[in-house]
């Protein structure tokens, strides 16, 4: 699985990528973490507000920090 975060550098985008690594690291969840922070490629997925979650190229979350259930969901994590 291939996680993205995209965003260009600023206060949320920074919270959301710690959120999603903490998540990983928890749950010891096999993915790859990759940060996105040029604007072409983040209009290439449709966003308009970042943050945003991409997994597995699609959009999950976006517009807001999430929250590590939010992250979970996104991940498809069941306990």
């Amino acid at each position: 699985m291939k996680v993205k975060i995209l965003g260009t550098g600023c206060p949320n985008c920074k919270r959301t990528i710690a959120i999603v690594q903490d998540v990983v690291k928890e749950y010891n969840i096999n993915v790859e973490v990759e940060k996105i922070e040029g604007i072409m490629e983040i209009m290439n997925y449709n966003v308009m507000s970042t943050p945003a979650v991409v997994v597995d190229e699609q959009v999950k979350i976006r517009g807001k920090v999430p929250s590590k259930t939010e992250v979970l969901k996104a991940l498809n994590f069941v306990f």
